[in-house]
């Protein structure tokens, strides 16, 4: 987003629209100019920052290691620092997030996602010849970090919503509706719409709250523009909406005109003498007595399309309130679902509600747009070996949306318009998207209808809940295990399976370091995952990191759709997954490391691995899928630290990395977390009291007797969600097994 040129104008060609103001002191300022006359302080007196939570994503991910799929505890405690910071001030905080992409934006869009895929590129480029993280030239902001952000700040009592148009557009309404201290971002868009203060989160100092805001009034005065012009000038500069391109011969006849009406050429660069120009051509325009002819002056010489092209571009800076400027130029937003017919009044209602709380994901889009997207994944795009996340999930979303749109009969004769997909895969030109249709889960006799799932209370559609979300990923044998561990292991449980069904390429050892991890991860605070050491990284093992933070979202979406037989925050990737103690056990796991050592020695977990394997490994045998043991031999054996590889190996630190088998192209397939995380999470609750929970082990597991696990569910909908810290095995459960097991 943004308008091109002018963030570069303001900060380097006009000084005086960039003020260093401090947040403190504005927070003061603000309630008593509004508490003025008034007897109680709310929301309407409050100092209260819009925050563009995309914007900050870059600014929020500080943690050193980014390449290994996410430090997600130490980004946890990020966001809580940031967030106190601005409370400890008094300032509220209101966080809105991207939550669709309008059709008229998604070439940038795509133009977007091309460039970032030429960045992955060089980044994996960098990790195979060298086995560690490129600097932060090609820095990439770990995968699903935007769609767990807001489930995040949730979590930490922080007001969120994701938009149902443009961000920027609901960031500005809401900031002017609610008058609002200012907007925190980086998008000079904000500095077109009549709104609320812009102020920097590049230039932000979170110890002293101090940044820059950038004055509109002042940036006018500069140009020779009034606020009410700006709009236009934001589109012939080249925006979102209207591209650089299809302005170009307007900007190169007002430079024309800038270099032959000043003699004396502006200092600045190139860039900020295109600001200049087009600014002094838009005022021209408006000195001609053309006021009346609405929001394009008819002397600018365009063709039809090009005016309505720039009438369009004008009209998304035009805010609600701002109806006289609008006329009847400006289109309603569409109101009804691409899929309306197949649901009810309430199901659209709730689909909706959940949507703008930041609640939901990939629900609304399928239902009310027909189409979803996902952005960029740290994938190699050489690997051959490895499938593309576009691909692996595919069958996850085909009956994601079977659940959503073939509720009420069993799918057969209907003939339904497909989900419009845009992924970033490798070999995907992404000039159109993929028609992706949907797939029944293969309920006998019809499928549950939607209003029943998601309104339901009895106990069996509790359970009816639970198996609809387990076949979206083909688990339904895992339903014994539901209460007897923690959710967030369950979840970890069914989606590892998953991948180990889709993933033909995937070893035994692959599953070791998924499950290890898993279950080590419950015991380690942020700064002990901080404190691992990685002696190289394997691009291997970052492909297969993302691979499991993206599945994450799909249970996060799955859940959704079946009426949350979970709870939203055990699906959380802060819960099952650390990028850096994911790499690390799938190093020793490649090396050959004893199960005792990759479980940290620790008995509960190394039975409890051994446990959930022995489960996964006959879920997956049933279904004709065997794994084998494939360890793969270092990338860079050569780069250890002193104590070398059977040292670290020893500890618990260390192994290798990847080697290339038959490719997904070639073969022709289709393209207890600390105690101080408890509170947090209690923010999560919708009542009911805590459930207890005692691990026993499946009859087949290890050496364990029969033990009954087939009772069925008696949790009603969205139940809370708590840590139960170290399982409690019985006795004989406890011993270590012999080591090499």
């Amino acid at each position: 987003m943004g308008v091109k040129g002018l963030q570069y104008f303001m900060d380097r060609c006009c000084p005086e629209a960039c003020v260093t103001v401090n947040l403190r002191e504005m927070a003061r300022q603000h309630v008593a100019k509004n508490q003025q006359g008034c007897t109680t302080t709310d929301n309407t007196t409050s100092p209260t920052l819009v925050v563009d939570g995309m914007a900050c994503l870059r600014h929020w991910y500080s943690c050193k290691d980014w390449v290994c799929g996410g430090q997600w505890r130490e980004y946890m405690d990020v966001l809580k620092s940031w967030v106190e910071a601005f409370t400890s001030a008094g300032i509220r905080l209101v966080f809105f997030f991207d939550g669709v992409v309008e059709e008229q934006k998604r070439k940038e869009w795509v133009k977007r996602r091309r460039r970032v895929n030429g960045e992955v590129s060089k980044m994996f480029r960098h990790m195979k010849a060298h086995g560690e993280q490129p600097g932060k030239e090609l820095f990439c902001l770990p995968s699903g970090l935007a769609s767990f952000t807001p489930f995040a700040l949730r979590s930490l009592g922080q007001e969120v919503f994701c938009s149902v148009r443009e961000a920027d557009y609901e960031i500005a309404s809401y900031a002017r509706q609610h008058g609002s201290m200012g907007i925190l971002g980086q998008d000079s868009d904000f500095i077109i719409y009549d709104s609320a203060l812009y102020l920097s989160v590049a230039k932000l100092r979170i110890d002293s709250l101090t940044t820059v805001m950038y004055h509109q009034q002042r940036l006018c005065q500069a140009i020779g523009l009034t606020v009410t012009q700006l709009p236009l000038l934001a589109c012939l500069l080249g925006n979102d909406v209207v591209s650089e391109e299809q302005m170009q011969h307007i900007r190169n006849n007002a430079m024309a005109a800038y270099r032959i009406n000043s003699p004396v050429p502006h200092s600045g660069a190139p860039q900020g003498q295109m600001v200049l120009a087009v600014s002094h051509l838009v005022s021209s325009l408006w000195g001609r007595e053309e006021q009346e002819t609405g929001l394009i002056p008819q002397s600018l010489n365009l063709s039809a399309p090009h005016r309505e092209l720039l009438k369009r571009g004008v009209r998304s800076y035009l805010l609600p309130e701002q109806e006289a400027l609008q006329q009847d130029d400006m289109s309603p937003l569409p109101s009804a679902s691409a899929f309306e017919k197949h649901f009810s009044p309430k199901i659209l209602k709730a689909c909706r509600e959940k949507h703008v709380a930041a609640e939901g994901f990939m629900v609304y889009s399928v239902v009310f747009e027909g189409v979803i997207e996902c952005s960029n994944t740290l994938e190699d795009e050489e690997n051959t070996e490895l499938l593309p996340q576009a691909l692996v999930y595919k069958p996850c979303r085909q009956r994601i949306y079977g659940l959503l749109l073939l509720h009420g009969h069993d799918g057969s004769h209907v003939d339904l318009p497909a989900i419009r997909e845009w992924f970033v895969y490798s070999g995907n030109p992404l000039k159109e998207p993929d028609m992706v249709h949907p797939v029944p889960l293969g309920f006998p006799g019809d499928q549950p209808s939607l209003d029943l799932l998601w309104f339901g209370t009895s106990p069996e559609v509790t359970a009816l809940r639970l198996t609809s979300f387990l076949s979206i990923f083909d688990c339904q044998e895992y339903k014994e295990l539901y209460g007897a561990i923690e959710d967030s292991l369950l979840a970890a449980l069914c989606l590892v399976t998953y991948i180990v069904l889709q993933v033909q390429t995937l070893s035994q050892e692959d599953l070791d370091a998924y499950l290890s991890q898993a279950v080590c991860l419950r015991l380690k605070s942020p700064q002990e995952l901080q404190q691992i050491k990685l002696p190289f990284l394997s691009s291997r093992a970052v492909q297969l990191g993302s691979l499991y933070v993206r599945g994450l979202s799909h249970l996060l979406g799955a859940n959704c759709a079946s009426g949350c037989p979970l709870p939203s925050a055990a699906l959380m990737p802060w819960h099952s997954f650390d990028g850096r103690l994911f790499h690390s056990k799938y190093l020793l796991a490649h090396s050959g490391t004893e199960k005792t050592v990759l479980l940290d020695r620790d008995s509960s977990c190394l039975s409890l691995f051994l446990c959930l394997r022995e489960k996964l490994t006959e879920t997956c045998s049933k279904r004709g899928r065997v794994l084998q043991s494939r360890p793969n031999a270092p990338e860079h054996s050569h780069k250890t630290t002193p104590g070398g590889v059977q040292n670290w190996r020893e500890r618990g630190e260390m192994t290798g990395g990847h080697q290339h088998g038959g490719g997904w192209r070639e073969r022709g397939e289709a393209r207890g977390y600390p105690r101080e995380y408890e509170n947090r999470e209690r923010l999560w609750e919708r009542g009911g009291g805590m459930r207890g929970g005692h691990f026993h082990p499946h009859p087949n597991c290890h050496d364990g007797g029969p033990q009954n696990m087939s009772r069925p569910p008696n949790r009603s909908r969205g139940p809370p969600y708590h840590n139960r810290g170290r399982y409690q095995l019985s006795p004989r459960w406890s011993q270590p097994p012999a080591p090499g097991t």
